[in-house]
């Protein structure tokens, strides 16, 4: 009988080592994928839930609001959890709490306890998502290594959102909306008890948590954001709309003072002196609003104009997350090789491009012939954008500031995408109702009984009147998200400057860091 070739002790242990840290990134995308896919997933069954706990349409958006506010506005707090009190440990807690919030709001049987447990679900993702970026600079080596798990890590954050509207068109179709919050149980679970077997704890750093600062710019965004929803709603003389800007500004100045106050703040605005991560932050906030608002306006364009079911319209986003993950794969294998300038520019340009020809649909527009191609460029320069990105902002990051660092990444992209959306319903609610008011003497002339009787009860244009309207508003949003591209485009152009030594942490030949 033969004797099996001896393998050698290093041989095992790399290879052990290898196996050890895919499992670990699986269990991090896992969970990232989770708390970013629980963004989207509720857009399809708003419908129903609006039916089941009696929400008014206003307060209807806040299903989404509470989630998205509570998520950006405590991630900064949530990154500094784990770097005093151990990443893994805050991890497993944060994916936990979402378990637990995902409980709770699956069976809500009112809209306060809904909301409720949509902020829980908020407070325990802002834990999780910081926590689970800065493991992957501890757990893996600088260089190409910690490359390609940012790739991934990139390409789960950017693709799912689109993931989630297909999830939440099958849950809602086949099952149930409760469904899209049991879902998460004992996925989270599993996370949690996978992460307790794969991932070693971080070094514990001494300090103390930033309560006022987290305080201040949690309420201060939103103050912010409720004041264009209320100006999207009301106009922008309303008390209510002046009163929560006037709010947020004095808010969010506290918050400043505050941070260049404390001793341990969770935002340091030391990492803003740094050029190349203040213009990562700046062209973040501005795509995060961008990819909301594309998500959040094609999803209303498909379903209503096109008349997509819940399943056709998740069906019709897949391509997305295919292209951004070909996209941030691109980018991570050659990113060593160019550096993250090209990337960022070419990236931000292709997005602009895909939402300018977007602005072109109208009521007979089709899926394949005015959606799909537009999508798919726009998907390619997120994907190339989003590694860069990711990577530009914990580049030479101290190792006890590094869950601050990914938090301010998060929040940013959250914040962008929640004051980005406001910003776009805005300019939505505006251009249909321009719209509506040049409709409706024709309307009255050329429309039947039946329709001049429904317009009068509801106050809303019925029929191909309505879709008219509804697109004149999608493309005027499409516009405004371009701009937004656009801004981006300009900051990686004139911002960014790749110095040798950020290309040579990049190849990994440089001196060790975060």
């Amino acid at each position: 009988m033969a004797t099996p070739r001896p393998v050698s002790e290093t041989g095992t242990v790399e290879e052990a080592t290898h196996h050890g840290k895919g499992i670990a990134l699986a269990v991090i995308a896992s969970c990232q994928l989770m708390v970013v896919l629980d963004i989207t997933i509720v857009n399809i069954a708003l419908p129903q839930i609006q039916r089941a706990l009696d929400f008014s349409t206003t307060s209807l958006s806040w299903v989404v609001n509470a989630y998205t506010l509570t998520f950006g506005g405590l991630l900064l707090l949530g990154g500094r959890t784990g770097d005093i009190l151990g990443r893994r440990r805050m991890f497993v807690f944060g994916v936990l709490l979402f378990v637990f919030a995902s409980l709770l709001g699956g069976l809500a049987q009112n809209s306060g306890q809904l909301l409720a447990a949509r902020a829980l679900q908020g407070a325990g993702g802002a834990i999780a998502s910081p926590t689970s970026l800065a493991l992957i600079t501890t757990t893996f080596d600088e260089g190409p290594e910690r490359n390609r798990a940012f790739g991934v890590f990139a390409a789960v954050s950017a693709g799912g959102g689109a993931i989630g509207l297909l999830a939440g068109g099958i849950l809602v179709e086949w099952l149930d909306w409760r469904w899209i919050f049991f879902v998460n149980v004992p996925i989270g679970v599993l996370i949690a008890f996978a992460t307790l077997r794969v991932i070693r704890e971080s070094e514990r750093h001494a300090g103390h948590f930033d309560l006022a600062g987290a305080l201040t710019s949690t309420l201060g965004m939103v103050a912010l954001v409720y004041g264009f929803i209320r100006a999207a709603q009301d106009g922008w003389r309303d008390g209510w709309t002046l009163a929560a800007f006037g709010a947020a500004v004095a808010l969010l100045a506290a918050f400043l003072a505050i941070e260049r106050r404390s001793t341990q703040p969770i935002t340091p605005l030391r990492m803003f002196a740094d050029r190349n991560r203040a213009g990562t932050y700046g062209m973040m906030l501005s795509l995060a609003a961008a990819i909301f608002g594309m998500f959040f306006f094609l999803t209303l364009f498909v379903q209503n104009v096109l008349d997509f079911s819940p399943i056709q319209a998740g069906l019709a986003f897949l391509p997305v997350s295919a292209v951004i993950a070909v996209g941030a794969g691109l980018a991570s294998q050659l990113l060593p090789r160019y550096g993250p300038k090209p990337f960022m520019v070419t990236g931000a340009i292709l997005s602009a491009t895909g939402l300018a020809w977007l602005t072109l649909t109208d009521i007979h527009s089709t899926y394949a012939g005015s959606v799909l191609g537009p999508m798919l460029v726009f998907s390619l320069g997120m994907g190339l954008q989003f590694v860069s990105l990711t990577l530009m902002a914990v580049s030479g990051v101290a190792p006890r500031e590094a869950g601050a660092a990914s938090g301010l990444l998060n929040a940013t992209q959250q914040v962008g995408g929640s004051l980005g959306l406001s910003i776009l319903v805005t300019v939505f609610s505006t251009a249909s109702r321009n719209k509506a008011e040049d409709l409706v003497p024709e309307f009255m002339v050329r429309a039947t009984p039946r329709e001049r009787l429904l317009f009068r009860r509801t106050g809303q244009l019925p029929g191909h009147w309505g879709d008219e309207v509804l697109t004149a508003g999608v493309s005027s949003a499409f516009v405004a998200a371009a701009i937004f591209t656009v801004v981006a485009a300009l900051i990686a152009l004139l911002a960014i400057q790749v110095r040798p030594s950020d290309l040579e942490r990049l190849q990994g030949t440089g001196p060790p860091g975060v």
